[in-house]
C-alpha cells in the first residue's frame, strides 16, 4: 500500500512541513533584528537605562529564534539532494550563486556580531555595540535578499540559457532523456528578475509584521499582568509603530504583487481568486472552490473587484482557467483557502494596529484590557498569514516547480493553440513531477516524514519552552523603577 503512494506527493509533503516549520524563525529574527537596532539606538542617543534593559531581553529572544532557525534550514539543503535531484541538476547554477552569497554576505556578518551583540555588554563601547546590532539587522536583510532572488527566479526565470549537461565529456542523457540545466548568463539579470523586488518587499513587509506582533504579544501579557511596566510600555510603543506601518505598506505591497503575479504568473492569479472563466472578474471574498463545476459554491464576491484590482476598470477582461490545459493548471482550493486566508488576516491585523494607535494618541491605550488580550493572541494570525501567503504562492506555481513561460510570437502577443488555450514552453521549464530523484522510493520517503515529524515536534516544544521560560523571567533591569501602585491597580482591573 506505501509503495503505492505517490512519492512525488510525498516529497512535496516532507518539503512542506520542513519549510513551514523552519519558516516560523527567519521572519522573527529579521523584524526583532529591526526593534533591537531600534532600542540599542536610542540607548545611546538618550542613555536611559530602560532602553538597553529593553535591548537585552529582546536580544535573548533573538538568540533562540535564531539557533533553531539554523537547525532546522540545514535540513532543507540535504533535501535538495536526497529528494529532489533533477531539480537541484537543472537550478544548481543559480541557487549556487544564490545560496553562496547568502552565506558569504549574510549569515556570517549575522552570527558574527550576534556573538558581540549577546556577550558584548559592558566589553565593547557602546557605540560599537549599537554597531554590532545595526549588522545583525542587516545580516538577517541581506539573508533574506539572496534566498528570495533564488524563489523568484523559479518564479519568473531570468538571465540565464538552458543547455545540455555533460558527463565524461560527452552529452549526458539518461534513459534517452537529455538532461538540461539552467546556466547563468546574466547574473544582475537573474538577481533583478520580473518578481524579485515585488516578493522582496512583500517577505520584507511580513517578516516585520511577524517580529513586531511577537513584541506586542508578549509586552500586552505584561501588562495585563501588571509586572515589567515601563518596559512594556516602551516596546509596545515601538513596535506598535512597526506593526502599524509594515500592515499598511503591505497592502500597497500587495496591489502591485497582484499585478506583477497576472503579467507572468495569469493561472497563479486565477486559482487564488478561483477565477475560471476568462472574462470580466469578480473579487471572490469567500466562497468554496468547485473544481468540477468550475465555480465557486456560496460564493461572496465584489463584483468586478478583481478586474479593477488588476485594470482600474471593472469591465475589463481578466484571463481564467479556461485559457490553460487542465495538466497546466495549478490546483485551486488550497492556494484560494491559504491567499484568501493571508488577506483575512493582514485585513484584521491592520484594523487592529489602527485602533491601538487611535487609544495610543488618547493616551489610554493601556487600559484598554480587552484590546491587550487581543494582542496577547495576535502573534498567531501573523503567522498564520505569513505561511499562508507562501502556501498559495509555491502551490499557485503547480504544475511547475521552475515556470515555463508562455509562448509568444514577433510581436509579444502570447500564442494559443487551436482550442484557444496558451501554449507554454516546457523545455524552458521544470515540471514538478520530472523534479524528483528517481533513487528515492515512496518508503523512504514517508519513513523519513515521520522522523522529521518527531523531531520538529520536539523542537518545537523546546522552542515553546525556553521562549516561556524567558518571558516568565523577564527584563533584567539594571536601572528601572518599580511601577506606579496605581499604574499596577488599573491595569490588573483592580486586584
Amino acid at each position: 500500500m506505501i509503495a503505492e503512494l505517490d512519492v512525488v506527493m510525498l516529497s512535496r509533503i516532507q518539503f512542506a512541513l520542513t519549510i513551514m516549520f523552519h519558516y516560523l524563525f527567519p521572519p522573527l529574527t529579521i523584524g526583532l533584528g529591526i526593534i533591537i537596532a531600534y532600542l540599542e539606538g536610542m540607548y545611546l542617543w538618550k542613555k536611559e537605562s530602560i532602553f538597553i534593559d529593553s535591548a537585552r531581553f529582546w536580544t535573548g529572544i533573538f538568540g533562540v529564534n535564531f539557533a533553531i532557525g539554523v537547525a532546522t534550514g540545514i535540513v532543507m539543503e540535504f533535501e535538495f539532494g536526497t529528494n529532489w535531484a533533477m531539480y537541484s541538476r537543472f537550478v544548481g547554477d543559480v541557487f549556487g550563486s544564490a545560496l553562496a552569497a547568502e552565506g558569504i554576505f549574510a549569515f556570517f556578518l549575522e552570527s558574527g556580531f550576534l556573538a558581540i551583540l549577546v556577550y558584548g555588554h559592558g566589553k565593547v563601547s557602546d557605540a560599537f555595540h549599537f554597531f554590532s546590532a545595526c549588522m545583525v539587522a542587516l545580516g538577517s536583510i541581506f539573508s533574506s535578499i539572496w534566498i528570495t532572488v533564488a524563489n523568484s527566479w523559479q518564479q519568473t526565470p531570468a538571465g540565464h540559457e538552458i543547455v545540455q549537461m555533460t558527463r565524461n565529456g560527452a552529452p549526458w542523457f539518461v534513459d534517452g532523456v537529455p538532461i538540461m540545466r539552467a546556466e547563468i548568463v546574466d547574473f544582475w539579470a537573474m538577481v533583478f528578475n520580473p518578481s524579485t523586488v515585488h516578493r522582496l518587499i512583500h517577505v520584507w513587509l511580513g517578516c516585520f509584521i511577524m517580529g513586531s506582533f511577537l513584541v506586542l504579544s508578549i509586552c500586552a501579557y505584561y501588562l495585563l499582568k501588571g509586572k515589567h511596566v515601563e518596559f512594556a510600555k516602551k516596546s509596545f510603543g515601538g513596535a506598535l509603530f512597526l506593526a502599524l506601518s509594515s500592515c499598511l505598506a503591505m497592502f500597497v505591497s500587495g496591489h502591485f504583487q497582484a499585478k506583477m503575479v497576472y503579467a507572468y504568473q495569469p493561472a497563479k492569479l486565477a486559482a487564488f481568486e478561483g477565477h475560471f472563466e476568462t472574462g470580466q472578474a469578480d473579487m471572490s471574498l469567500i466562497g468554496i472552490p468547485n473544481e468540477e463545476t468550475e465555480q465557486i459554491d456560496f460564493n461572496v464576491a465584489l463584483p468586478g473587484g478583481l478586474s479593477f484590482l488588476l485594470h482600474e476598470d471593472f469591465e475589463h477582461e481578466v484571463i481564467g482557467l479556461d485559457k490553460f490545459k487542465k495538466e497546466d493548471r495549478p490546483p485551486v482550493k488550497i492556494p484560494y483557502f491559504a491567499y484568501h486566508i493571508m488577506i483575512a488576516t493582514g485585513v484584521g491585523l491592520t484594523l487592529l494596529t489602527v485602533t491601538a494607535t487611535f487609544f495610543l494618541f488618547r493616551g489610554t491605550l493601556f487600559g484598554q484590557r480587552w484590546m491587550m488580550f487581543l494582542f496577547v493572541f495576535s502573534i498567531i494570525p501573523a503567522i498564520a498569514g505569513n505561511e499562508a501567503g507562501w502556501v498559495a504562492t509555491e502551490v499557485g506555481r503547480q504544475p511547475w516547480i521552475v515556470q515555463a513561460p508562455l509562448k509568444v510570437d514577433e510581436t509579444g502577443e502570447r500564442v494559443v493553440d487551436a482550442n484557444g488555450q496558451f501554449i507554454y514552453e516546457n523545455e524552458l521549464g521544470l515540471r514538478t513531477n520530472n523534479a524528483v530523484s528517481k533513487a528515492i522510493t515512496s518508503e523512504q520517503v514517508l519513513i523519513s516524514i515521520v522522523m522529521f515529524g518527531v523531531i520538529y515536534f520536539l523542537l518545537g516544544i523546546l522552542w515553546l519552552f525556553i521562549l516561556n521560560r524567558k518571558i516568565q523571567k523577564g527584563p533584567i533591569q539594571s536601572g528601572m523603577q518599580a511601577p506606579h501602585p496605581e499604574v499596577t491597580k488599573s491595569l490588573t482591573g483592580g486586584k
